[in-house]
């Protein structure tokens, strides 16, 4: 290939535009990695070393990601004709039109019978029978053909400057590379794309993406002037072939995390390239532990994960050891409160002034903390919402690749809903936005709750504000307590689930009711505190009130970034649960995982039950005993102790010690081995179970369980004789 392009050949001539694109993508690469850079600020240590490693290793991922995005070029500049277009006249462009529409119905055919692909989930099919479609109209050495390129040309330009914008707002925002959260953004392109236009001036960055587009061809046409001078398509075809096998040595030669090797992961990413890590995250969206992740024999990870179970309160009810279901028994009578579980969207722990934060945010939160049980010691199990959702509905370890909540097979899982309804519950998640987005509705509604989102509001309740997320948090109160009132109404206890958006971007909320102006992420934190503050109110003036537990928390953390690979500082989240007249406040310490807030509900409800959650009453653990699971789509995160251990694909492994206010982290050394095998043995089980449908709700499930004996009444001792004067 190197001849066919440097040789005074017509092959050179014909794709000579091929160095054009090259140039022009390793230019915006590197331009785009200095902007990120800057972005960084301080994250990144002024150190050659570190340019060097970012810049260097980041050049060798641009290089093999243009062997992919430039495809479409080889693919015309092999194709298209020298000399003469053989398709002119209108009926041969008829016949080929209709040929070419019947191969694109065939295609749309066989992928729906082999794979299941329906029509609105083919558009990538679409684009490329477009590409096909003009080239027999065209002659390369002719007009049609130069304008062709110039066309082609200046929509990959246009294309590569567009992906470089949406980096610099993707890295703002997250600060990574596209990951799976950009994977998982480009399924629901409504809400995303609304969510851009309402936080970004999106008219006039596409404008000024025009314009620089343009300016750019014109002073770099002359790379894609279009001569031959006489190759044939036999001849031209060494250059597609060569392409070809360049690109599936890359395939299997490279991967997306060996560029994560030195400590500081700001480093990292930016070695990485944008679209690259992009196809990469979508390869990963389905990952099988087994085959990516270190493994333990199958029985061995049952026993370790049995063992951690254990409790004072729990007996397993049965000798199979790949069998984690538990009686969970408490003495006396059940407690069948109404549960109001309000996860709020990316409430951080550093957000709130108990924690230290010095901006008044969070001042009728702050009050709770004395008026509650509040937990300062909790962890997220993830960086996005579902995390959340699936941990406090299932309570289980974040598996790898998709969430539950997203995932296939996901029905009739055992669920936090099917305790309460057991008991006569109305259980339901209610949500201000379109409850599709993320899945939501359909796992909601699939195991064991009712959906109630944006579409249930009556016409005529006032909306105070609303973005493409949803609407206000007020107004999604006004809706949970119309639920409320109408389930209490009927003579049922109640158990919500209300997922916020407000404190999500483009951070709008109503006018007046802070003092800080929307759009503003301070303000939007600073708008959930009064809004959960007016929903308690409100509440208060109902007759369930004093039978009613507030469990309040967040989904995750509003960043994810760091040093290192899991900045544990931003998984750390605040957790309440209030309840004035039934239980007294309480300040609980011990590490506390995201999954361990259902069973510790439940226990204060005094509930005796089956379950095969992973979670644990965290108000029944010994000192020292608690654990927490943070993860990202792939990083799988077991923190106990002062040890943070990080399962990763193709079986690597991290075990580091975090810094739990900065999220810094150093190398354990030696590794704790019986930690790793810990970690390992929670994340397969659960694997394994949910891929073999161990984690399914059974009928047996909803057996009664009784409760432990009533402790026996303590005789008063007699009281002492009175002394004789």
């Amino acid at each position: 290939m190197s001849r066919a392009l440097f040789s005074p050949s017509p092959l050179r001539q014909r794709f000579r535009p091929l160095w054009w694109l090259g140039i022009t993508f390793v230019a915006i690469c590197f331009v785009t990695r200095i902007a990120l850079l800057v972005m960084s600020g301080g994250n990144v240590a002024p150190n050659p070393l570190n340019w060097l490693y970012a810049f260097g290793v980041g050049l060798g991922y641009d290089l093999v990601t243009f062997l992919y995005l430039a495809w479409p070029m080889v693919l015309f500049l092999w194709l298209v004709p020298t000399r003469r277009a053989p398709v002119a006249g209108a009926g041969r462009w008829l016949l080929y039109v209709v040929g070419m529409a019947a191969l694109y119905a065939i295609s749309l055919g066989l992928l729906f019978l082999l794979w299941h692909v329906h029509l609105h989930e083919s558009w990538p099919i679409l684009a490329v029978f477009l590409f096909f479609l003009p080239m027999p109209a065209l002659a390369y050495n002719r007009s049609s053909g130069q304008w062709g390129l110039y066309i082609l040309g200046l929509v990959l330009l246009y294309g590569l400057l567009f992906v470089a914008a949406s980096e610099l707002v993707f890295w703002n925002e997250f600060s990574a590379r596209f990951n799976f959260i950009a994977v998982d953004y480009l399924v629901y392109t409504t809400e995303v794309i609304g969510n851009i236009r309402e936080s970004y001036p999106v008219g006039t960055w596409l404008a000024l993406l025009v314009v620089l587009a343009l300016v750019v061809f014109v002073l770099s046409r002359r790379g894609l002037r279009a001569r031959d001078d006489g190759s044939t398509l036999m001849q031209r075809a060494r250059v597609p072939l060569v392409w070809l096998v360049l690109t599936v040595i890359s395939v299997a030669a490279v991967n997306g995390e060996m560029k994560d090797r030195t400590a500081n992961n700001y480093v990292n990413e930016l070695a990485g390239n944008g679209i690259y890590q992009f196809f990469a995250a979508f390869r990963s969206s389905h990952l099988d532990y087994k085959k990516f992740y270190r493994s333990l024999p199958d029985d061995e990870a049952f026993r370790l994960v049995r063992e951690n179970l254990k409790a004072p309160d729990a007996t397993f009810v049965s000798n199979d050891p790949r069998d984690l279901t538990r009686a969970i028994r408490h003495a006396g009578p059940e407690k069948h409160l109404n549960v109001v579980l309000i996860s709020v969207e990316s409430l951080s722990g550093d957000y709130l002034g108990t924690f230290g934060n010095k901006q008044g945010l969070t001042p009728f939160l702050d009050s709770l903390v004395d008026k509650s049980i509040f937990f300062d010691n909790l962890y997220a199990n993830g960086t996005r919402t579902v995390r959340g959702l699936e941990a406090l509905s299932l309570s289980v370890p974040p598996t790898p690749g998709d969430s539950l909540v997203r995932e296939h097979n996901n029905e009739n899982l055992f669920s936090l809903a099917d305790i309460f309804n057991d008991r006569g519950y109305v259980s339901e998640f209610v949500y201000g936005g379109y409850s599709y987005f993320d899945n939501m509705q359909y796992f909601f509604d699939h195991n064991g709750y009712k959906t109630v989102d944006r579409s249930a509001i009556p016409k005529d309740m006032p909306i105070h504000s609303q973005n493409v997320w949803g609407v206000a948090d007020e107004d999604l109160y006004t809706l949970a307590l119309s639920q409320m009132d109408q389930i209490h109404a009927a003579g049922k206890p109640f158990f919500l689930h209300i997922m916020t958006t407000s404190n999500h971007r483009p951070y709008t909320y109503p006018a007046g009711r802070v003092k800080w102006q929307a759009p503003s992420r301070l303000g939007a934190v600073a708008y959930t505190d009064w809004s959960i503050e007016d929903f308690i109110k409100r509440a208060q003036a109902k007759p369930y009130f004093a039978d009613t537990v507030f469990v309040i928390t967040a989904d995750h953390c509003a960043s994810s970034a760091g040093k290192s690979s899991i900045p544990i500082n931003h998984y750390h989240i605040p957790l309440w649960i209030y309840a004035p007249k039934q239980f007294k406040p309480e300040r609980v310490n011990e590490l506390t995982s995201q999954l361990d807030i259902p069973p510790t509900l439940l226990g204060l409800l005094n509930f005796s039950y089956r379950t095969r959650f992973f979670g644990q009453d965290a108000l029944q653990l010994a000192p020292g005993q608690g654990h927490a699971f943070p993860g990202t789509y792939e990083k799988l995160g077991y923190v106990h102790g002062d040890t943070l251990t990080i399962l990763e694909p193709r079986k690597r492994l991290e075990q580091l010690k975090p810094d739990f206010a900065t999220g810094d982290a150093t190398p354990v050394v030696p590794i704790k081995q019986n930690l790793v095998d810990t970690a390992i043995a929670y994340y397969q089980v659960a694997s394994d179970l949910f891929k073999r449908g161990g984690l399914a709700h059974r009928p047996t499930d909803s057996s009664k369980v009784e409760p432990l004996p009533a402790p026996a009444a303590t005789v008063a001792a007699p009281a002492p004789a009175a002394s004789i004067q």
